[in-house]
């Protein structure tokens, strides 16, 4: 089967940072399903893992996660799906990724593709999705409030493809004032059109543009991305007792000045349940089939914003060095090979 992978992490713009290849087809065992991988988004966590991780001397490293394709085969202990269904998913960090023709995945965390939509939009949902709606419901419990704070989320980083389904899904399943931030004129334009309630400029302090809202001060706080620059302001705008919860990376973190408002803090990583087949693994089945019903209710929309054709390695390097720029708004798709 045809994939594209590397030997060595380099730089995007290396030769050889990402090469189509050939490998032998997978088969199914387990709970495992074959899917026919059809369409693929690209997210961060691939270009972290280009940089970092090296396969075993001789070995190559799959990248992708995100996918949407067709059931080719089960394994014998499989039932949530049959040879023909389409679904998508977004895979898990520890195995092979969906650069690939063929993707073995666990069924558990796979869930019904929607119907509404084509391959290349239904693979721009799963793992933003996945990473939006855990943040929102198992971590920062947003349906818990806050006594005595504005019942809003302030979503830092509005426009990346965690953002924009993070919006999407609070307007769609809560009551919560969205408050997205955004700095340039298409992504301030691109995160109203999703739902958000205001929009703030994070290239400007986000405190005193949240205060002018008028409000009051928020119980919850989303970073999805450059937590150490706003890390200071997201203390002093959130209420006391709020929660604050993040995905991304930090240099360093400092939970300390927390304390004084008893603010919680909440790491957010999808791949978790996967990682360590924890007890409640199968939710992520559930939840991108919710994710599935509310797409064909018309309630969310795809975040795909950018296809770059089929899946090879040229096309994939593009991908690559335009989230790298950190300019990228919403989810880039490649579909076929």
């Amino acid at each position: 089967m045809r994939a594209v992978a590397y030997q060595v992490p380099q730089p995007i713009e290396a030769e050889m940072s990402l090469v189509d290849i050939d490998l032998p087809r997978p088969e199914p065992t387990g709970r495992d399903i074959l899917v026919e991988v059809k369409a693929i988004s690209v997210n961060p966590v691939d270009t972290k893992i280009r940089r970092a991780a090296t396969p075993e001397a001789g070995q190559w490293k799959v990248l992708g996660w995100d996918a949407a394709g067709v059931v080719s085969a089960v394994g014998p202990d499989a039932s949530f799906f049959k040879p023909g269904d389409e679904v998508f998913y977004a895979g898990a960090i520890n195995r092979s990724g969906t650069n690939a023709e063929f993707h073995l995945v666990d069924e558990r965390i796979v869930g019904r593709k929607p119907k509404s939509l084509d391959f290349s939009a239904a693979a721009a949902l799963p793992l933003t999705s996945i990473t939006a709606w855990e943040m929102l419901f198992d971590r920062l419990d947003v349906t818990r409030p806050i006594p005595g704070s504005a019942h809003a989320i302030v979503i830092i980083g509005g426009a990346g493809g965690v953002g924009s389904i993070a919006i999407q899904i609070a307007r769609a399943l809560t009551d919560l004032t969205v408050i997205a931030t955004a700095s340039r004129p298409e992504t301030v334009e691109w995160v109203k059109s999703l739902g958000a309630h205001h929009v703030v400029d994070h290239r400007q302090p986000i405190g005193p543009q949240i205060e002018a809202l008028g409000i009051g001060q928020p119980g919850f706080v989303f970073s999805t991305t450059n937590t150490d620059d706003h890390i200071a302001e997201i203390v002093e705008l959130i209420a006391p007792q709020g929660r604050f919860g993040l995905i991304d990376d930090p240099r360093q973190l400092d939970a300390l000045p927390l304390k004084r408002k008893s603010i919680s803090l909440h790491w957010e990583l999808m791949f978790t349940r996967s990682l360590f087949a924890t007890a409640d693994i199968d939710k992520q089945n559930a939840l991108l089939n919710s994710v599935s019903e509310l797409v064909d209710a018309g309630k969310i929309k795809s975040t795909i914003n950018e296809d770059f054709g089929r899946i090879n390695a040229t096309n994939l390097k593009r991908a690559h060095a335009l989230i790298e720029s950190g300019k990228a708004k919403g989810k880039i798709v490649l579909s076929g090979f």
